[in-house]
């Protein structure tokens, strides 16, 4: 499991441009039980979440770059643990799978941004973008290399894109470029894009390269 980066600020953290949940998120996904067990901070996501308060997920969060305390990928993430308990109802463990399962995209920042525009749920943004397959075949693009190109320009949050998109532009800032690899269930899922110019098969996941080059 590659080592994520530090991409929030402080400052960030603490406002209400990253929720409680997207902080408990992480740190459930990236670090390890004993790190978590320090913080008060295992448990199922939503009552952690309820629980926790930002001040104290900031310094969680500042604490596992310093640290380095990340899990291994032969570890089971805080996710995986609270799953694999079988004393509830199945109907309050399908909940629990819902609440706790994975994030719905990850990000490797690839070109820093401004640090000051970050979207928000409503934002109108334009973006620039190149979709991969696993297999690094390339499925879509508007690629701004080319003159008469244009940028994809939509609401964040109004469901115009997939649901991995409009969580992972919360997180980026304007300029910057990120590689955002987006789970088969926050993409198209099941029923896959098989009317596209190159039909995406169903259960999916996707890569994109993204640029975020405005918003308003």
């Amino acid at each position: 499991m590659a080592t994520p980066t530090q991409d929030w600020t402080t400052a960030q953290l603490l406002s209400d441009a990253v929720s409680k949940k997207d902080i408990v998120t992480f740190l459930h996904v990236n670090a390890t039980h004993d790190f978590l067990v320090e913080f008060k901070l295992t448990g199922k996501l939503p009552t952690v979440v309820k629980n926790a308060k930002k001040d104290s997920l900031s310094e969680a969060y500042n604490s596992l770059f310093t640290r380095k305390a990340f899990r291994g990928a032969d570890e089971p993430s805080e996710e995986d643990i609270m799953a694999s308990k079988t004393t509830a109802p199945t109907e309050t463990k399908v909940e629990a799978a819902v609440e706790t399962g994975p994030p719905k995209f990850t990000k490797t920042v690839l070109k820093k941004g401004d640090k000051i525009g970050f979207p928000r749920k409503g934002s109108n943004v334009a973006v620039f973008y190149t979709g991969y397959f696993d297999d690094g075949t390339m499925f879509d693009t508007n690629d701004n290399t080319k003159k008469k190109s244009n940028p994809l320009r939509f609401r964040v949050g109004a469901g115009r894109v997939i649901p991995g998109w409009d969580d992972a532009m919360l997180s980026m800032s304007r300029g910057e470029k990120a590689k955002i690899i987006v789970e088969a269930e926050h993409a198209y899922g099941k029923k896959g894009l098989l009317d596209a110019k190159v039909p995406i098969p169903p259960n999916t996941r996707l890569t994109f390269e993204v640029e975020l080059v405005s918003l308003d």
